[in-house]
């Protein structure tokens, strides 16, 4: 199993409804891209204002194989979700590891 980890930072005029929405459709991946074991996406309630930078949304994803994490990329889903980002996203960090 693989874990892939990323952290959203929005442009700061994406309204906490849109967030949400971008929350929803991370959420939908489960049933539509073949190969996630689990997921999980919210909005950053984090308390630790000195540590934030503005990352917004965190998403964690786990793939049953390593050939299920390659093949989320080009997904379709996947990439008309990435294209709904644009002019929305100021930056993104990407962690994908094996499971312990």
């Amino acid at each position: 199993m693989y874990e892939h980890l990323v952290l959203f930072k929005l442009s700061s005029d994406v309204t906490p409804a849109r967030q949400q929405e971008l929350v929803n459709t991370l959420l939908s991946f489960r049933d539509r891209i073949p190969g996630i074991s689990d997921i999980s996406a919210g909005i950053n309630v984090t308390e630790e204002t000195d540590n934030i930078h503005g990352y917004t949304l965190g998403l964690r994803v786990t793939f049953d194989s390593l050939e299920s994490l390659r093949s989320y990329g080009p997904h379709p889903v996947h990439q008309e979700f990435v294209n709904s980002l644009d002019g929305i996203l100021d930056n993104v960090i990407v962690a994908d590891y094996p499971k312990a």
